[in-house]
């Protein structure tokens, strides 16, 4: 990440120095109509919250500049990706029972009524995600982790929910009103090309997608609607929580959890959710807990191989760079033959070195010449490659190798569990004691060795750590109670949000000038700092050593000015940090 924005204080040289919302009426079951007028409001709303007749709460979807229709369409091309990049599973038995149980859960879903789709990923990781307008998608760790039928339902239902409350495409409009400017957001609003839309917000099916990434506020709102939905269903509503309990105990004895990176824990989740079930009635005298389906299902993929690749998840979080295939066939025409998991099988030490014939694709599938068409990942890239028959087959190339070693430089050190601190004029802060602080007064940088990187334009650049700086907004009427009493110097919380929620726009605004493809993928959601209300923004970059990173940039406000944090690591190694940079984010102790 560059920083080169004159209004921020100590800027570096190339040395790097230096709960509820307002209450609306009620919505009721539809099917999505035809694509209608697509009515627009620059506020950014969130859903709109009521209760109903019987006690519930009822939430609606906040604003949006995409249709129903759209969401769908989204859904339905932006899936297609996913299933190429996703090992899926294809069992038809596990794909069969999974999409039974989310048809049954679907039906209870309020508002409109999408075409809901629900498939398996060969994955153990724990997560699940779900894209606009119906696919849902559920990693087979989520079955053999569940201990009830109540369970895995509750994680489906949480995700139908993101889907009929439309946050992802919420989000999306959110993210485009905060960073796309106003030609081309009228040029988003009015076209009828999902292409084009997809497009101009950078939204595709990736770890990192604007489409995927949720507030805590929609996290609360899923659990909400997720446990009406079981309650509705006749399942057990607290099943749901129970699940992210142990989740979060999990998370808390043996490091990150998956499911977390892209669905982050709200605060009193667990009375929220009880909440909501006295709301209820209570749990129902008859609640299904668990079924004979379910425990069968369980034992039957737990039997299943273990997926091919799967050491995969567990390397990218230790950012290692291996090879992955996404897809692979080989064939002419219209006779081809899938050869992914073969193609896979082959590889060596993180390289794919074969000549294509048919004895090594494993077939013949059409007596003409023939081509082998693969889509393959390495170091964080998504690369396509065809080959013809008879031809060698080397990935990723020598150049590729090349390339990713020089961006890299130097091995990065895993982060220590000791730690060790540092403060400065602003804030005391620890860190893992295999890291280093760097700079002075207000602005400093903590990196593990390795952290610091030659760029392509030779300047030294961030990809791991976390950088610490105070912003001078330009048009801060801050600093006003400086020469007013204290009396008058008091301001409603709204006015101070307000001014925080303007200055963090404008410090995004500054460091996408030196940024030029940095793009919103979280906006900003309130947390706290050492019990100061703060703001979170995650925020998608080119890494200095190659494809994406992702800035999760951290502002409140200090008497000198906007204090922020910007905690980045590249995208494919984020989650791995993401555990210490929140420690790092808890430890932080404010100079008052």
């Amino acid at each position: 990440m560059r920083m080169e924005t004159g209004t921020m204080k100590n800027t570096w040289n190339n040395t790097w120095n230096g709960d509820r919302a307002a209450r609306a009426g009620p919505i009721g079951r539809r099917r999505w109509p035809g694509a209608g007028p697509l009515v627009v409001a620059l506020s950014l709303l969130l859903a709109a919250v009521v209760w109903a007749a019987d006690g519930r709460t009822v939430l609606e979807p906040g604003w949006n500049m995409f249709s129903p229709r759209q969401d769908v369409e989204i859904g339905q091309q932006v899936s297609l990706d996913a299933e190429r990049q996703l090992p899926m599973l294809d069992d038809s038995r596990v794909d069969r029972y999974v999409s039974d149980l989310g048809r049954q859960l679907s039906a209870q879903a309020p508002g409109e009524e999408y075409p809901y789709t629900f498939k398996v990923v060969n994955d153990r990781a724990i997560n699940a995600l779900a894209l606009p307008g119906g696919p849902v998608f559920i990693n087979r760790g989520v079955i053999e982790a569940a201990d009830n039928e109540a369970q895995l339902a509750g994680v489906i239902a949480h995700e139908i929910s993101h889907v009929a409350l439309r946050h992802g495409t919420n989000q999306a409009s959110k993210a485009s009103a905060a960073q796309v400017p106003l030609a081309i957001l009228g040029g988003i609003i009015g076209s009828d090309s999902t292409q084009t839309v997809l497009a101009q917000l950078g939204a595709s099916f990736a770890v990192n997608s604007v489409l995927l990434k949720y507030s805590r506020t929609a996290e609360t709102q899923a659990d909400v609607m997720g446990t009406q939905i079981l309650y509705d269903s006749e399942y057990d509503p607290r099943a749901m929580v129970q699940f992210f309990e142990t989740l979060e105990a999990q998370q808390r004895g043996g490091g990150p959890v998956e499911f977390f990176s892209n669905h982050p824990s709200p605060e009193n989740r667990v009375e929220r959710v009880n909440e909501e079930v006295d709301a209820l009635g209570g749990v129902r005298r008859n609640s299904t807990t668990n079924s004979r389906d379910f425990d069968e299902i369980k034992r039957y993929v737990r039997s299943l191989p273990a997926p091919s690749g799967q050491q995969l998840s567990a390397d990218r979080r230790n950012g290692t760079s291996e090879l992955r295939i996404v897809s692979a066939r080989y064939g002419a025409d219209n006779r081809f033959i899938d050869v992914r998991e073969r193609m896979q099988s082959r590889v060596n030490d993180d390289r794919l070195d074969l000549r294509v014939t048919n004895s090594t694709m494993g077939g013949d599938p059409i007596s003409q010449s023939k081509t082998l068409q693969m889509t393959y990942e390495w170091a964080g890239r998504v690369y396509d490659v065809t080959v013809q028959e008879n031809q060698q087959l080397l990935i990723p190339t020598d150049r590729q190798v090349r390339e990713t070693r020089d961006a890299a430089g130097t091995t990065i050190d895993r982060p220590s569990d000791r730690s060790a601190s540092v403060d400065n004029s602003l804030l005391r802060i620890s860190y893992p004691d295999n890291w280093r602080s760097h700079g002075q007064g207000d602005a400093m940088t903590i990196t593990p060795e390795g952290g610091l990187v030659d760029d392509r334009d030779g300047n030294q650049a961030l990809a791991y750590g976390v950088i610490v700086n105070i912003f001078e907004p330009r048009d801060d009427r801050r600093f006003d109670r400086q020469l007013q009493g204290p009396g008058q110097a008091r301001r409603s919380g709204e006015e101070f949000v307000t001014r925080l929620e303007r200055s963090t726009d404008e410090l995004v605004q500054e460091l996408r000038l030196s940024n030029r493809n940095m793009r919103v993928i979280r906006y900003r959601e309130d947390i706290h700092v050492d019990g100061d209300l703060a703001l979170s923004t995650y925020l998608s970059n080119d890494s200095p050593v190659g494809g994406r990173e992702t800035d999760w940039l951290v502002t409140l406000e200090r008497p000198d000015g906007v204090l922020f944090l910007v905690f980045t690591a590249p995208e494919r190694d984020f989650q791995g940090y993401e555990g210490v940079f929140h420690e790092m984010l808890r430890s932080v102790r404010l100079k008052r």
